[in-house]
């Protein structure tokens, strides 16, 4: 069982396995709650069985990316991604895709270099960052595509 905290109230609502399958609400406000939260504000690993439901099904804005072991600039532009996943709070989802793994998602989205990272909104490619950039740089593009605020 885990306890996230409302966005909107403050409230501490405890969320247990069910959240995988219903929508949790918080307890004072009603308002929706990331399932997501549940991750201790670590990137979800998405991959080709789950990408469907976990990226394009979201509630919420999903950054996503697209990177390999053996690829150093991911490897650089893992504690980003780390510390973005982190600062969500609720806002929106970080997720980390496999491209060895994963290659029809991969295919699907043409990832043909990575470090790619893709922003969705409500299901839909909103905008593609290629190669390595800074915290900063990916915040802003963020903020443009109307993800962040």
């Amino acid at each position: 069982m885990a306890i996230i905290k409302c966005p909107n109230c403050g409230a501490k609502n405890r969320i247990d396995d069910r959240a995988n399958k219903l929508q949790p609400v918080c307890g004072r406000c009603g308002k929706k709650l990331s399932v997501f939260a549940r991750q201790g504000g670590k990137p979800l690993v998405v991959t080709d069985a789950n990408f469907s439901r976990e990226v394009l099904s979201s509630n919420l804005p999903v950054l996503v990316d697209c990177w390999a072991p053996w690829c150093g600039p991911c490897r650089a532009v893992g504690p980003i991604i780390d510390q973005l996943a982190a600062e969500a709070e609720g806002r929106y989802r970080v997720a980390k895709l496999n491209t060895d793994e994963n290659p029809r998602t991969a295919g699907q989205y043409k990832i043909d270099a990575i470090p790619t990272l893709l922003v969705f909104e409500q299901g839909r490619l909103v905008d593609r960052m290629v190669g390595l950039m800074p915290k900063e740089a990916i915040a802003k593009r963020m903020a443009r595509a109307g993800v962040v605020s």
